[in-house]
């Protein structure tokens, strides 16, 4: 369906690999899209003169984790959606969205898989010593170390959403006991998924792995830390694909270096979105029993492919007036204005 609006459309997008196949397929509908010559943060958190700039015109906006706020969609009443190209969305005040009839929508789908399998990658690659191994043979030193099997062992799941779900589903062909703490799975999801529910501290004390795939909020903020990590096992491996603020980092670099947990394998970083915290994520780092990954875990071709298509499927209906992909919307404020 083209757009047969006498004026066009534009859409502001500020991430990176939005492919020349998402951008023809908006405007093959008849949108103008605004990416080029665009100075945004290379993590795309902050809002820069040049994206403040080209909003004035936009009637949609594409973005990753850019914080969107309640002053700045009063700045640009033309600006009808904010398409996020990922699934969280803790950097937009939904609220906002709602009180002044704009619409938020997210891509779920789209990179689930790649994080699920990404998790899986960390919880191997540290259980087996594989960047330690590659490295010592950099200089020379071919000695093997013994690494430990997922096979077999206690995996604990902190959230069961698209996510968690998806990684106990790939756990099942390591013939793995897979515990669970999420406070909305009931009795006949666990057992249809093969897992077994417990608290927290159990979870805790039981897992040889444990991997976070919870939202953050503030009952979930530095989930982990120095009492939660006190009560793992001294082989426990931690692993988070979720959002760096669930971890306490320098109470994980203290139990790390002092040998009481076995290792960590991190996608996300409080030095993310906080600069200061750079020096912290580096200490991490350093350390051999420790994975990072530069918040790359939906990155794939695949997973950028597909979440890119959901928010230009989002974008176009929401500007031609048909209806937006239910499963995408976050918030509809359009819903509240005609209540």
């Amino acid at each position: 369906m083209e757009n047969t609006s006498s004026t066009a459309s534009t859409v502001l997008v500020t991430i990176r690999f939005f492919d020349e196949a998402a951008v023809a397929r908006l405007e093959s509908r008849g949108h103008r899209v605004i990416r080029a010559d665009i100075a945004y943060d290379e993590l795309d958190i902050a809002i820069t003169p040049g994206i403040e700039k080209a909003l004035a015109t936009a009637h949609a906006w594409i973005l990753g984790t850019a914080p969107v706020t309640h002053s700045l969609l009063e700045r640009f009443p033309n600006l009808k959606i904010i398409a996020r190209r990922g699934v969280g969305y803790d950097n937009v005040d939904v609220s906002a969205i709602k009180s002044l009839g704009r619409i938020l929508t997210n891509t779920p789908g789209g990179g689930e898989p790649a994080v699920a399998d990404h998790a899986m990658a960390l919880m191997l690659a540290v259980g087996k010593r594989l960047a330690e191994s590659h490295q010592r043979m950099q200089y020379g030193d071919w000695n093997a170390i013994v690494g430990n099997e997922l096979y077999g062992k206690t995996v604990g799941l902190i959230g069961m959403g698209r996510i968690g779900r998806m990684v106990a589903k790939r756990l099942q062909g390591f013939d793995v006991r897979t515990l669970v703490c999420d406070p909305f799975l009931d009795a006949s999801a666990a057992q249809a998924a093969n897992v077994t529910t417990c608290s927290l501290e159990d979870l805790l004390r039981q897992s040889d792995f444990i991997s976070l795939h919870a939202p953050l909020t503030p009952d979930t903020r530095q989930l982990i830390n120095a009492h939660s990590l006190s009560l793992m096992k001294k082989n426990a491996i931690l692993i988070n694909t979720s959002r760096g603020e669930l971890i306490d980092e320098l109470s994980l670099l203290n139990a790390l270096q002092s040998g009481a947990i076995g290792g960590a394998g991190l996608d996300v970083f409080l030095g993310e979105k906080d600069p200061s915290a750079r020096t912290l994520a580096a200490q991490l780092l350093e350390l051999p029993n420790v994975i990072g990954t530069p918040h790359t875990a939906a990155s794939t071709h695949d997973s950028l492919t597909r979440a890119n298509f959901a928010a230009v499927d989002c974008v176009a209906a929401a500007l031609e007036g048909v209806e937006v992909p239910a499963h995408c919307i976050v918030a509809d404020g359009r819903i509240s204005q005609t209540v």
